[in-house]
């Protein structure tokens, strides 16, 4: 008796598997890859609808991939959500029985300018003149006084610089050095989504 419970048990398996698959064959998927402009790709939300109705999502991982199964046959929406960037859709991706349609790696999410904080300015000669090329290095100040720095960047031909950063309360220090003069820095106190401005003047040569 135990022996044949043995076997009904292993029948039953069998058919619950060979059901989900049959499940599965009768739905399809959705795969691609999102591509951010600045930051890591990973943790993108992916909303998939029909009209305004959610009907799944998923996250992308860390190399922006994403996968989301199970859908059944016909056109959906898909919309891509994260924190600092701009919201991307995509419209009538068509879903077919027992197939993943892949989008690729056709979406860019871009920076949301109203939710980032930027440090931008220019950097002068003693008597006033824009400066070229010169390096300007961005590092942030922490708690402890120590400096790490983050970023980098050359003058445009107008002599500007600007660095992209998370808006959370930081303090950044903003350096430049240029033509053997002496390394000019000064302070930026960052409190939230703003543009912060700072200009930054050379010393006169020797």
């Amino acid at each position: 008796m135990k022996f044949s419970k043995t076997i009904f048990a292993a029948v039953l398996m069998m058919a619950c598997a060979a059901v989900s698959f049959a499940q599965d064959k009768s739905t399809g998927a959705i795969k691609g890859k999102v591509r951010v402009e600045t930051g890591t790709p990973a943790g993108v939300t992916v909303v998939v609808r029909r009209g305004e109705t959610e009907v799944k999502r998923a996250e992308t991982q860390k190399n922006g991939e994403f996968l989301v199964s199970r859908l059944e046959p016909g056109k959906y929406g898909l919309t891509f959500r994260k924190a600092g960037l701009s919201i991307g859709t995509m419209e009538d991706v068509e879903v077919k029985a027992g197939k993943t349609r892949s989008l690729g790696d056709r979406l860019i999410l871009s920076i949301d300018e109203g939710s980032i904080a930027f440090i931008g300015g220019s950097v002068f000669t003693a008597d006033g003149h824009s400066v070229p090329n010169a390096k300007v290095e961005l590092a942030r100040v922490m708690e402890d006084g120590t400096v790490k720095k983050i970023d980098g960047r050359v003058t445009t031909e107008t002599g500007s610089f600007k660095f992209r950063l998370s808006p959370e309360p930081a303090k950044y220090r903003v350096s430049v050095k240029a033509g053997g003069a002496e390394p000019v820095s000064k302070d930026v106190e960052i409190d939230g989504a703003a543009v912060y401005r700072v200009a930054l003047s050379l010393p006169p040569k020797s």
